[in-house]
């Protein structure tokens, strides 16, 4: 582990382009990584970084099982998958927020029927319906979750909401707003011991330029 370059696995996607973004403000070279190709491991060596591109859930996986040290992603997989690692910076992009919509004009919380839920979050639809001492049924919805009411298959939606525009437009509506998302740097728990002055020299300097 400690002969090998700090290895850092980033969410594809504009969480990708968002961390390269602060990894050049940081004064990196990304070259490698910006004209990755298909490539999907890649050098920045004048940060002694070897970056690893992968989808949020497996970031998550990389990170815990150790192949990776650090990682960056959004706090809905961390909240969703949860497991052992340190969170320790909330970066601040990636903004958005998990919320529960329904159909405009439906009035969710009145009655005593068990309402049923879609969302591709069953974990946090979980927690959040809990936390309010609701029971609810929770369907797991790997699409557009937005279908489940208009088709009847769920009283109301748990989701990713940024703009909003997308539930508008399918005539659903926010009822309640359930956590503030944003992307997040993970780091093994092995990793912090064995490599702690790296990764906290790392640290500072992303905490320097957010």
């Amino acid at each position: 582990m400690l002969n090998r370059p700090l290895r850092i696995a980033l969410t594809k996607g504009r969480l990708e382009k968002d961390t390269i973004e602060l990894f050049e403000k940081i004064g990196y070279d990304c070259t490698a990584v910006r004209e990755k190709g298909r490539k999907l491991i890649l050098p920045v060596p004048d940060g002694n970084l070897e970056v690893v591109l992968a989808k949020a859930n497996d970031v998550i996986t990389y990170v815990e099982h150790g192949v990776c040290d650090c990682g960056v992603v959004g706090k809905d997989t961390v909240m969703e998958m949860q497991g052992k690692y340190f969170e320790l910076v909330d970066l601040g992009f990636g903004r958005c927020r998990f919320a529960l919509a329904v159909k405009k004009g439906f009035d969710f919380f009145s009655g005593y029927d068990v309402r049923t839920i879609a969302s591709k979050y069953p974990g946090v639809s979980r927690s959040y319906f809990e936390s309010i001492g609701m029971d609810v049924e929770i369907v797991k919805i790997e699409g557009s979750v937005e279908l489940a009411p208009l088709l009847e298959l769920s009283d109301g939606i748990v989701d990713i909401v940024e703009t909003g525009t997308t539930l508008r437009e399918n005539g659903l509506e926010v009822v309640r707003d359930i956590a503030p998302v944003s992307a997040r740097f993970i780091v093994n728990t092995v990793s912090m011991k064995l490599r702690q002055s790296e990764i906290e020299e790392l640290v500072k300097l992303i905490k320097a330029n957010i």
